[in-house]
């Protein structure tokens, strides 16, 4: 493996400095003034720098919990995780909750309760026809009367034994959990915060960033040196809250092949594999301070699973000053690349530590993993084998 230092993987200390740089400089990034951050209500907060690699806990502990509950925040939290990401989604009352999808049959109990069956419908979302129930069909009062399950019970089972435990929690709940936290422990508590198809939304005049921006602002998440990223697999999403807020975004960055939405109802024809090139890469980090790629971006897989050579991207973007947090690690075998396998079984947990090993060696700022525990294990081994 090329261990040239310039690529960030010769040295751990380049490496703890890029990712405080990252943290210490967004809203110079951004261009913002500090009148400029003054105006937007922002604060002179300051968090403390992330260790690196960065251990982002996916939807929480989803790994041990469902998805997007406050028990699962909760356990990323005591596991040690050093962030904690949240999906947004609106609901009809203009309400932002945590859900991946706006589309909620397959995560909460929606189907149990009878007075909701008129609702189940067929929506396009983002040029895809999708069947089910819609948080945007419903009101925060009809939202809490259901109970979240596990998504995947057939390769998580054990996390079945939590169906029905918790609600969908709004997103100002997440924040208020957050701050009594960091009161009572002194301590930051990091959050990686998803705008879900943005586009769509401000077409049902449910537009997620000024929602997002208020609660940041009222919460002071606000400012660039504020304990959160802000991250969306729509560019102009991250635009829009960086004239909003001046805390640091995140530009998502799915299969190379694949487009951005805002970029095809705009008529703009860049793919992810233009946005990876060194052009993409630099209007990208005129406005955002990291990237979010899948990890396959970085380390390609074949048809098999088996991974490929090493792409130049985590260079690329940390020659540009872009902090790097792809997804997402996972410790079932139907997850892990080939080389990680272990036995047939898709449920049974792969080589997770080598798998997580491989990974940190691309020289990535952190990663987004749903079994936070390992990751952070994994972490520290790195850092060992570094010092």
């Amino acid at each position: 493996m090329n261990r040239d230092s310039s690529s960030g993987r010769g040295s751990i200390g380049r490496r703890s400095v890029l990712g405080a740089a990252a943290l210490g400089t967004a809203g110079a990034a951004l261009g913002l003034s500090a009148g400029t951050a003054a105006a937007r209500g922002t604060s002179a907060r300051r968090a403390p720098r992330l260790p690196v690699p960065t251990v982002i806990a996916h939807r929480g502990a989803s790994g041990y919990r469902p998805e997007h509950t406050l028990g699962s925040y909760q356990l990323a939290h005591d596991l040690g995780a050093h962030v904690i990401e949240q999906d947004l989604v609106p609901t009809r009352d203009g309400h932002l909750v945590c859900r991946h999808e706006n589309e909620i049959g397959g995560t909460t109990d929606v189907a149990d309760h009878p007075e909701f069956a008129g609702r189940r419908t067929t929506k396009t979302v983002d040029g895809t026809a999708v069947t089910g129930w819609f948080t945007e069909d419903f009101t925060l009062a009809e939202l809490r009367t259901l109970r979240a399950k596990e998504r995947i019970p057939q390769l998580r089972p054990r996390n079945t034994v939590y169906n029905g435990r918790w609600q969908v929690p709004t997103f100002e709940e997440v924040l208020r959990w957050a701050q009594r936290l960091e009161e009572e422990s002194g301590r930051p508590v990091w959050l990686h915060i998803e705008t879900k198809h943005p586009t769509y939304f401000r077409h049902l005049d449910l537009g997620l960033e000024e929602r997002l921006a208020a609660l940041l602002r009222t919460y002071d998440r606000a400012g660039s040196q504020a304990p959160n990223f802000l991250q969306s697999f729509e560019p102009g999403s991250i635009q829009r809250l960086a004239r909003l807020v001046s805390a640091p975004g995140v530009v998502l960055l799915s299969g190379p092949t694949t487009r951005p939405w805002d970029f095809v109802e705009a008529g703009d024809p860049r793919t992810v594999a233009d946005l990876v090139k060194p052009e993409g890469l630099d209007w990208i980090a005129g406005y955002a301070k990291g990237l979010g790629p899948t990890m396959d971006l970085i380390l390609p897989r074949d048809a098999t699973g088996k991974l490929l050579d090493e792409t130049t991207l985590v260079r690329d973007a940390h020659a540009r000053g872009l902090v790097l947090h792809p997804w997402t690690h996972r410790s079932e075998n139907n997850f892990l690349p080939l080389d990680y396998r272990v036995g047939t079984d898709p449920a049974a947990y792969g080589d997770t530590f080598g798998a997580l090993k491989r990974f940190l060696e691309t020289g990535i700022d952190g990663i987004f993993s749903d079994n936070p525990d390992q990751a952070l294990l994994a972490a520290a081994d790195f850092r060992a084998d570094r010092a």
